[in-house]
């Protein structure tokens, strides 16, 4: 028992949800939908196949802004420093994938990232805003030490499934950082994404935009346990990694090779 009385909004929006699950998108109400569910004023907006969510225009915009970011040598930190042909950067990913820009812009072959899989128990940084000052952004995303450098402490953000645009979160953070890692993919590279149920169907939709769905490989599963599950009927122990090309189906001709 709680002190809090019933909330008649939320329970009758529950009772809705219900009933009519299609007309609710994170959470709230389509008005679209609903006036196409409810009424004979049957019309769509901008009728076509697209992928769009809450914020996708300020993930747009992201990309637009130069990064005055630079990256620090640590050799008291490293091995080998001047003879290692080996690079391991620290940093808030977006503005290190800024800056890679320039120097490897179309020369890496291979790209394997592990992003987060909104499951509501993870963090990542929330959509960057486009009208926020750079102080504003840096105190945001991050405090820093006395030397400058962001505390890991203040990079992250949790996702909330409360979140009324809890995909919408997830899909502006993931935008920018995929656009901006298929311009380092080489003309023949691939990437590799690792995900779970929770984001795979957006993640597809996603990478469809940036890379094109004629460069989709394949979507490999990957057993994480190997340990029997207990009374269940459906196995969930396994991710999804979805891998694409950046060579506009030249892929297919490597077909033997992948099988």
């Amino acid at each position: 028992m709680t002190s809090e009385s019933l909330n008649i909004t939320k329970d009758n929006l529950d009772k809705l949800q219900t009933l009519f699950p299609d007309i609710f998108s994170e959470g709230k109400i389509d008005m679209e939908k609903f006036k196409a569910t409810f009424s004979d004023d049957i019309n769509f907006a901008n009728e076509r196949y697209v992928l769009n969510w809450a914020g996708k225009s300020d993930a747009f915009k992201v990309l637009q802004i130069p990064t005055t970011a630079t990256l620090r040598p640590q050799p008291e930190q490293s091995i080998y420093f001047d003879t290692t042909e080996n690079v391991f950067i620290e940093g808030e990913n977006l503005e290190v994938l800024k800056v890679l820009q320039k120097s490897y812009y179309n020369k890496v072959k291979c790209i394997i990232i592990d992003p987060p899989y909104n499951t509501g128990n993870d963090s990542f940084i929330y959509p960057d805003s486009f009208k926020e000052s750079k102080a504003e952004y840096e105190k945001r995303i991050g405090d820093k030490d006395e030397e400058g450098y962001l505390m890991k402490e203040g990079l992250f953000r949790k996702n909330s499934k409360d979140s009324g645009h809890y995909h919408s979160n997830w899909l502006s953070m993931m935008y920018p950082r995929l656009f901006l890692a298929k311009n380092l993919l080489r003309d023949e590279g691939v990437i590799f994404v690792h995900i779970d149920d929770n984001e795979v169907h957006n993640l597809r939709l996603l990478m469809n935009e940036i890379f094109g769905e004629e460069n989709f490989v394949a979507s490999f599963l990957w057993e994480k346990r190997t340990n029997r599950e207990n009374r269940k009927v459906v196995s969930i122990r396994h991710d999804y990694i979805l891998c694409y090309s950046n060579c506009n189906g030249c892929w297919k001709t490597y077909q033997p090779k992948l099988q």
